[in-house]
């Protein structure tokens, strides 16, 4: 079975940065479509970013674009999501996700709801003064 591990999470001010970070354990990442998610207290999943295999084809929820840049290193099995100028509303669990390719691209994997294959435990990003 796919496990997956965030790190990074944690408290920063209003136009902070953090780097999220999610790795797999024992198995490759090849060939699966690999997403961030985020859920706060009373507000519905939202897909943040995701990203396909075969082309690095990205996808990018409104809110966050042009501050969150995702990214693949497929060598070492891991994803990242590097979020800059962050604001209070970014505040929530952020978990990673992994889906085969062959069923999910990086859009409807960030937009259609799905029941992703593997999930990480979630890592906690606050953005407070």
């Amino acid at each position: 079975q796919l496990q997956l591990v965030e790190s990074g999470g944690g408290l920063v001010q209003p136009g902070g940065s953090l780097r999220l970070s999610c790795a797999a354990s024992r198995f490759t990442l090849d060939y699966y479509t690999l997403g961030w998610f985020r859920q706060a207290p009373g507000k519905e999943r939202e897909g943040v970013s995701c990203i396909d295999f075969t082309d690095g084809t990205t996808y990018y929820a409104d809110s966050v674009k042009g501050r969150f840049t995702i990214s693949r290193d497929n060598a070492k099995n891991t994803v990242s999501l590097q979020m800059n100028s962050l604001k209070p509303e970014d505040t929530a669990v952020y978990y990673c996700a992994a889906d085969p390719e062959f069923r999910t691209t990086a859009q409807a994997m960030c937009t259609l709801n799905l029941n992703l294959k593997s999930w990480g435990q979630g890592t906690q990003v606050s953005v407070s003064s």
